[in-house]
């Protein structure tokens, strides 16, 4: 075998054992923690989701994305708290959710000082995440986590420097799958990080998705 086919076989195997690894074993355990994590969503997080959910699937009809399922990420929910929400258009209703990171701005990076009062930014290095709808793009190699990634692109005033500021969807081991709370969860540089069992499950509805999927992280 020639070495660059060699290579790019080498390259491919390394970019799926890391999926393999996580998957294996776990799917029992994954089934339960997104059962679980249904169990979370308070009665005025579910009014403020529907409305957003609503508008997110206009928003879906207008500009061609997938109109089975969207991404919802409520920042005014308590980082320790499950507030990343898996949409079922059909359903209207959340399918799963989970735990997600925000930026940690001046403060020192995986600490969990901004829990329920994170601060937002559009500003490259400011370490901060960024409000508004993305377009979820390119799957890529990650070095965090399952070393998967979901590059974003910004589709508003608020977030339009996602790509240069390198936000991307990715998981993280400092991540819970459990809800933390009166503890948040770590804080990263801006990006929206989710477990890796979660991010697993997320990447397998992202994978069969045949239209652009949408993630909106708002907070109200």
């Amino acid at each position: 075998m020639k070495p660059y086919c060699t290579a790019a076989l080498l390259g491919i195997a390394l970019f799926f054992l890391p999926y393999c690894d996580y998957t294996k074993g776990n799917n029992s355990t994954s089934l339960k923690l997104e059962a679980d994590s249904l169990k979370t969503i308070d009665s005025l997080n579910k009014v403020s989701l529907l409305s957003k959910a609503e508008e997110a699937l206009q928003f879906c009809k207008d500009y061609n994305y997938n109109e089975q399922i969207c991404l919802l990420i409520n920042m005014n929910v308590h980082s320790g708290k499950h507030r990343f929400y898996v949409w079922d258009f059909n359903k209207r209703a959340a399918i799963d959710s989970g735990l997600v990171s925000h930026g940690c701005g001046t403060a020192p990076w995986s600490g969990e000082g901004s829990a329920d009062k994170p601060i937002f930014s559009n500003v490259p290095d400011s370490h901060l995440s960024s409000l508004g709808k993305y377009k979820i793009g390119e799957r890529a190699i990650s070095q965090w986590g399952v070393r998967i990634k979901y590059n974003l692109h910004g589709l508003e005033a608020t977030n339009n420097n996602a790509l240069k500021r390198f936000i991307v969807f990715h998981s993280w081991e400092s991540v819970g799958d459990i809800a933390t709370h009166p503890i948040g969860s770590p804080e990263s540089w801006g990006c929206p990080a989710v477990s890796n069992l979660f991010f697993l499950r997320v990447d397998t509805i992202l994978q069969a998705a045949d239209q652009p999927v949408l993630m909106w992280i708002f907070n109200e």
